[in-house]
């Protein structure tokens, strides 16, 4: 198989994952609190990173660690998992997946938005107006102004700040991660170890330590496992084998649309036209910014 046929099949296997997510979520919290699912998910996910370190041999970088990597592991464990998820998963709590979700995906332009002042990068007039596109999906996503046909549904202003507050900390996340040139798997595997340490105090400290429902259970595992672990490697694959990575990165815009359908059928949330408008503009905003990088 050529390289670039595997490339696509890692990406669209990544993407089938991701697109799950959403559902996957919603569905834990009905058995779980977000602190909950996030100590399961994220248990789970540092045992698959740890496999997979095993696998690739890698596992002996481990015994190299110096205090500078121990540090930015720890302060990179803070952002995600631990406050990354703590707040998305809170999010998901508040408002419909559909909200939540599409919320989230601002985040490529908070992370054009963030490198101004961290990066030292100029913004042109061109990147203004493709932020203000998807502000206004934003705006439409919030208010929904097709509402008045559910009158019974209100947005959770809470909520949105929430999902929109986690796409400004995943970008913060890969801001500090680029300065991170330490071998991807490996440092993932810490940045969880971290982050699992911080999220089992919290629950400590709470009180909510206790055995949960197998269907809670089963949801930890399935997001620890599609969400924070495996598919990760398949997209590094994805990257890997691909002759450019913008021939896969354009495959990533399937994922909200896949998790729309998925959100439909599996939570039966009927999606609505403000929704789908929404994210349309989010993604033309995103992928207008795109265009003028190139």
């Amino acid at each position: 198989m050529k390289p670039q046929k595997k490339a696509y099949l890692f990406a669209l296997a990544a993407i089938a994952c991701w697109s799950t997510i959403g559902s996957a979520f919603k569905l834990s919290l009905r058995y779980l609190d977000s602190r909950e699912l996030l100590f399961i998910s994220t248990f789970i996910a540092c045992l698959v990173l740890f496999a997979i370190l095993v696998f690739q041999g890698n596992i002996k970088m481990l015994r190299k660690l110096g205090r500078r990597e121990v540090l930015m592991s720890a302060f990179l464990g803070m952002l995600n998992p631990f406050l990354y998820y703590s707040v998305l998963l809170r999010a998901y709590d508040l408002l419909q997946a559909q909200e939540a979700g599409t919320l989230n995906y601002i985040w490529p332009l908070v992370l054009v938005l963030l490198s101004i002042p961290m990066l030292r990068q100029r913004i042109s007039i061109g990147s203004v107006f493709a932020i203000l596109v998807s502000f206004l999906g934003i705006v439409i996503i919030s208010i929904h102004p097709d509402m008045a046909l559910h009158p019974v549904r209100v947005v959770d202003p809470v909520g949105v700040a929430l999902a929109i507050g986690s796409a400004f900390l995943w970008a913060l996340y890969w801001i500090f991660n680029i300065k991170d040139s330490r071998e991807a798997v490996g440092k993932l595997f810490l940045n969880f170890c971290f982050g699992l340490l911080y999220i089992s105090v919290t629950m400590v400290v709470s009180g909510r330590f206790h055995f949960p429902a197998w269907q809670g259970l089963c949801g930890g595992i399935y997001i620890g496992l599609f969400e924070m672990g495996i598919t990760f490697v398949l997209w590094l694959y994805a990257l890997k084998y691909s002759t450019t990575t913008a021939k896969v990165s354009n495959l990533i815009y399937l994922s909200p649309f896949i998790s729309l359908i998925i959100i439909h059928f599996t939570i039966g949330e009927t999606i609505l036209a403000s929704t789908i408008v929404g994210l349309l503009l989010i993604i033309c905003g995103i992928g207008l910014q795109q265009y003028l990088k190139q």
